[in-house]
């Protein structure tokens, strides 16, 4: 159908659903994809029972099902086009019930992780996962894409945050397993198809997750470090001090911390010039107590771990400047636009051995390749940037692709960490998850949408 004619046909389809066109998407940012709003059509369901209404239209009209989070997004994934409707979450915004006593929350799907998080402190917690992209990712989106992040070291991926989730299948069917409990042995856990699932097997509407308490007292420093392995040895000795708990161990490598510093005017006199840098930060009883104990760490490490510098900051403005160094870590696309990046994973003793040969198979492809590198420490997740504007042609692309992902799976890697497959990372699907899961994942997508209406040619389905 042309989108006049979508418009027309779900314009009365249900009180709780609002439909948006083309002009009222036109002054909306699309997030990290332009072609977001292609489908020029979204449905905003403010309940389940619409959403179901909007869905089970589609199933009998053969009308292709887009689901929107945050559009926070970075492989394509939420990317529509003219005939199809996108089914945003962005109305489905409630938190439903916060249980202090239980540690958990009950939210919509559409509730940003910053808006829960707020919500949770009140009650001295806070979740279980933490992303830069707090602001704006939708609980719903970051179920879907098995979401990350800073806080995976020590709690795990969005799979091990879920404990109960309600979602509208493609059929316009609602599976509701809005459990609150850890223990659940009662057959297959069939939630997890929907997490990380990526739209692909339905539409998540409601979300049961665990909360933990909040550790408001921190201290922040930036560590230099000769390699990866040095920081996990430092990481290890922060994560046995009984009196700590460890938050963040964030590393960046020495091109990649250079370059932004100096972009922001950051003084590193105090690291050594081949050092990258080492993001920690702990907690404690106090703001003080953490900060004495961190300093301690750091003075006890220091020869044995032949540190290369550090500094330890002073004041909450100095701890948010790190960390702006680290978050803001898109600094580059002014000067290299439509870069091609990658978000992989490997066991983190293979990460000194991984980048070093990573630098050696970009520069066979041409000898002025480089790489930003950056990421999280301490589960081995790595951020690469290539530093050449994009898009590649094709040709290159792959073979960019085929240097990034060199190793990886046979490490015991992944391929794609915490930001999805998506579009762009379909040849990285297809060439590096074996034949027998990716005829599974098939399997599983015939059965519960046979006429492959949600989210197509992502995942990849």
């Amino acid at each position: 159908m042309a989108p006049q004619d979508l418009l027309e046909a779900l314009s009365d389809l249900h009180p709780e659903l609002t439909i948006l066109t083309a002009e009222d998407l036109a002054g909306r940012h699309p997030g990290e994809h332009s072609e977001n709003f292609g489908a020029q059509v979204m449905a905003q369901p403010s309940s389940t029972e619409a959403a179901a209404a909007l869905v089970t239209w589609c199933a009998a009209h053969d009308v292709t099902v887009v689901p929107q989070g945050g559009l926070t997004g970075l492989v394509g994934g939420s990317i529509s086009r003219s005939g199809e409707v996108i089914l945003s979450t962005a109305r489905l915004n409630r938190i439903l019930s916060i249980e202090p006593e239980e540690m958990t929350a009950t939210v919509e799907a559409g509730v940003t992780l910053e808006a829960l998080q707020q919500a949770a402190a009140r009650h001295g917690l806070t979740t279980g996962i933490d992303l830069g992209s707090r602001g704006t990712a939708t609980v719903g989106g970051m179920v879907s894409t098995n979401a990350g992040g800073i806080l995976a070291f020590r709690n795990g991926v969005m799979r091990h945050q879920v404990l109960g989730l309600e979602a509208v299948l493609p059929s316009g069917a609602v599976l509701c397993d809005l459990t609150r409990v850890v223990k659940v042995s009662a057959g297959p856990d069939l939630k997890q198809l929907f997490i990380g699932g990526e739209g692909a097997f339905g539409f998540v509407t409601r979300v049961v997750l665990k909360l933990e308490p909040q550790r408001p007292h921190r201290a922040t420093a930036l560590v230099g470090v000769a390699d990866a392995r040095s920081a996990l040895a430092l990481v290890r000795h922060f994560r046995s001090l009984p009196a700590l708990a460890l938050e963040a161990a964030e590393m960046m490598w020495p091109r990649y911390i250079r370059d932004h510093a100096a972009l922001k005017g950051l003084d590193l006199s105090w690291l050594e010039t081949e050092a990258a840098a080492l993001l920690i930060e702990v907690s404690g009883e106090s703001v003080e107590a953490a900060t004495s104990a961190l300093e301690a760490g750091l003075e006890q490490s220091w020869e044995p771990l032949d540190l290369q510098g550090g500094i330890v900051a002073q004041s909450l403005d100095q701890a948010r400047r790190f960390w702006d160094i680290r978050e803001d870590s898109g600094f580059y696309y002014a000067e290299i636009p439509l870069a091609a990046s990658f978000d992989i994973s490997v066991p983190p003793l293979f990460l000194d051995a991984y980048v070093a040969g990573l630098e050696s198979r970009l520069k066979a492809i041409d000898p002025t390749y480089a790489a930003y590198v950056y990421g999280h420490i301490a589960d081995g997740n790595l951020h690469l940037t290539l530093i050449k504007q994009g898009p590649l042609p094709e040709a290159e692309l792959r073979a960019v692709e085929r240097a990034v992902y060199a190793g990886i799976h046979e490490a015991g890697g992944s391929f794609s960490a915490e930001h999805g497959v998506g579009l762009e990372k379909r040849h990285g699907y297809e060439g590096f998850v074996s034949p027998e899961k990716q005829a599974l994942g098939r399997a599983l997508k015939q059965a519960l949408d046979p006429k492959g209406l949600f989210n197509p040619g992502k995942v990849p389905f």
